[in-house]
């Protein structure tokens, strides 16, 4: 049973807004100047205002347009970006179709392009990702490639991922992301559950929800951790608790917090049936059943509003319930027939072939 948070008299931290930034050369000090190269960043269809806003706390991004940008630091300041689903490297080639690349200077230069995200990245294999990529021309390219950079073509599951794309103005760019793997692969992830919450959607939450140092967190039905581990990672908080009635989910969380190097209390509980006492916690975040993978339809028109009912119980005077859900019409509708809650709709984002809401909840 998880104990009730006692609160902190710390005071809220404050966040510092970056700073501006000119256009200009880095500074020159006892690190080796890197040449600046140009990047852009893959991201959830629905949170390109959170990746731009945390591409724009990254120290030495400049001319950034959208989430295009320059770049003259180490990349591995990239692999860090949390809202992001890949980082690529960008360079834009002057041919009208990508049977120019084969030619014999621009294939030399993709090459070189092109073993510098390997020198960096260390992928073992790569794979091209462009319409068309069964013509003729791809697969020449993709033979060409895989002799000049001595990495198999590996079409469904290469880790060295080469997108083409057209440009308006002229040219064809080609996109190499510099990770093996997606950034939304994370690290600390040793344990999968299914119905699990894409990692770049939990950080984006609790980034719009709002990150005070003086909050207490619940997150119940907190399945495999995601949203527990990301907000561990995002730095202070009073207290952070999660529950779930599966013992498979708590041993799974408590697996993925251990491999993040964070301790956070993690019980086997009945969300709904905490014994916890009224107004315990500040912040509520929870990945509600979508009646799919987890849960069911049925189901969840008794478990929604149970949820809404204890955690509002739960909540301080000032609190807040963010909730992430793809049952729109029960949600909205149970909101609409209630009195107990203000709602704003924060982001709606595609996920696994479904366009899930975040809604924040706050007390009438």
């Amino acid at each position: 049973m998880p104990r009730s948070p006692a609160r902190s008299d710390r005071p809220a931290q404050r966040g510092q807004a970056p700073s501006g930034r000119k256009a200009s050369r880095p500074k020159t000090d006892h690190r080796t100047r890197q040449p600046a190269n140009e990047y852009e960043l893959e991201v959830l269809s629905g949170l390109e205002r959170v990746a731009a806003t945390e591409l724009e706390a990254v120290p030495l991004a400049r001319d950034i347009r959208g989430l295009r940008f320059w770049f003259p630091g180490d990349p591995q300041r990239l692999t860090r970006l949390r809202s992001a689903v890949a980082t690529y490297r960008v360079r834009n080639w002057d041919v009208p179709r990508p049977r120019g690349l084969l030619g014999h200077q621009q294939l030399g230069e993709l090459t070189e392009f092109l073993h510098s995200v390997v020198a960096f990245g260390g992928h073992a294999s790569f794979r091209l990702g462009a319409a068309g990529k069964e013509s003729t021309v791809m697969q020449r390219l993709a033979e060409e490639l895989e002799e000049r950079l001595n990495l198999p073509h590996k079409p469904e599951d290469g880790e060295l991922l080469i997108r083409l794309r057209p440009q308006e103005q002229g040219g064809w760019d080609v996109l190499a992301r510099i990770t093996p793997r997606p950034l939304t692969a994370r690290p600390w992830r040793v344990c999968n559950m299914t119905g699990g919450l894409n990692a770049s959607i939990a950080y984006a939450t609790h980034k719009l929800a709002g990150q005070r140092d003086i909050d207490r967190i619940f997150n119940p039905m907190s399945g495999s951790g995601t949203l527990l581990v990301e907000r561990a990672l995002m730095g202070p908080y009073d207290a952070l608790v999660g529950v779930d009635i599966d013992p498979k989910a708590v041993e799974c969380s408590r697996s993925n917090l251990k491999a993040a190097g964070r301790e956070v209390e993690v019980a086997m509980v009945d969300a709904l049936h905490t014994g916890l006492p009224a107004r315990s916690f500040d912040l509520v975040v929870a990945d509600l059943p979508w009646g799919d993978a987890i849960g069911t339809h049925g189901g969840n028109e008794v478990l929604y509003p149970a949820f809404l009912t204890e955690m509002h119980r739960l909540t301080s005077r000032q609190g807040r319930v963010a909730v992430i859900t793809h049952e729109i019409r029960l949600f909205e509708r149970l909101l609409r027939d209630q009195s107990k809650w203000h709602a704003h709709e924060l982001l709606q984002v595609y996920s696994g072939g479904h366009w899930p809401k975040v809604y924040l909840l706050t007390k009438r």
